[in-house]
């Protein structure tokens, strides 16, 4: 199942839910991992909209709650935007609230995407041996995700991969990349002994550094050429 929920508005499009949140990330002295609030914004809407994106949704709102302090603000809102023009996405509001009557002592950021989707598209697949399988971008969590930027998959890229037609697209979150298989096909289980490829399927892929994509044959090419070196291929131990 996707990490998120679908709303019917209307006979033709539902309103697709997506959220993520952080913490102890940020710039107060007690974080964890010290990064700008503009960082921190940036990349909790980049594991929503990829959520809400790859479910079928085209984001049109962005709700934020802030508990880095008033003075984070501006800077969250700067990084969102950042990953707004990254998908090439226009008149997209971004409201919210910030916690100010008290100060935390580590940073706090909750963050909500609101996407619609018309009843025709289909973001799924069906399980079949002829399906191929590849990881865009690679698995990384922590101060890792600065460390090796050059890992993860930008945004562009996702967002040029999931228009695609006769794909379905899963971004990693932190339980991995086996945990993921087994999500998006739940009448089968994936082993990790099952899953033949370069990258750690156990490990954490922290703010969506990377995403699963099940394709066709015929699309392999494609696929590669455009996410160049982010492709890594997986072969499927068939049961």
């Amino acid at each position: 199942m996707r990490d998120i929920i679908t709303v019917p508005l209307t006979s033709e499009e539902s309103l697709i839910i997506a959220s993520d949140n952080s913490g102890a990330i940020g710039m107060k002295a007690a974080d964890l991992v010290q990064v700008s609030y503009e960082t921190v914004a940036y990349y909790s809407f980049r594991v929503a909209a990829m959520e809400c994106i790859a479910a079928g949704g085209l984001p049109f709102s962005v709700v934020v709650h802030n508990f880095c302090g008033d003075n984070a603000w501006g800077n969250i809102v700067k990084g969102i935007k950042i990953g707004l023009a990254e998908l090439n996405l226009e008149d997209v509001s971004i409201t919210g609230s910030t916690e100010s009557n008290f100060s935390l002592q580590q940073s706090a950021l909750g963050l909500v995407v609101l996407g619609k989707k018309a009843i025709t598209i289909n973001s799924e697949k069906s399980f079949s041996n002829e399906l191929m399988f590849a990881v865009i971008g690679s698995p990384l969590v922590g101060n890792e995700v600065m460390d090796q930027r050059d890992q993860v998959v930008p945004l562009s890229i996702f967002g040029e991969v999931a228009k695609l037609d006769d794909i379905m697209v899963w971004p990693v979150g932190s339980k991995g990349i086996l945990h993921e298989f087994n999500q998006m096909f739940t009448d089968k289980k994936f082993t990790e002994d099952m899953l033949d490829t370069n990258l750690d399927v156990l490990k954490s892929s922290g703010p969506a550094t990377c995403f699963i994509i099940a394709f066709e044959k015929y699309q392999e090419e494609a696929l590669k050429k455009m996410a160049a070196a982010y492709y890594h291929f997986i072969k499927i131990a068939r049961r």
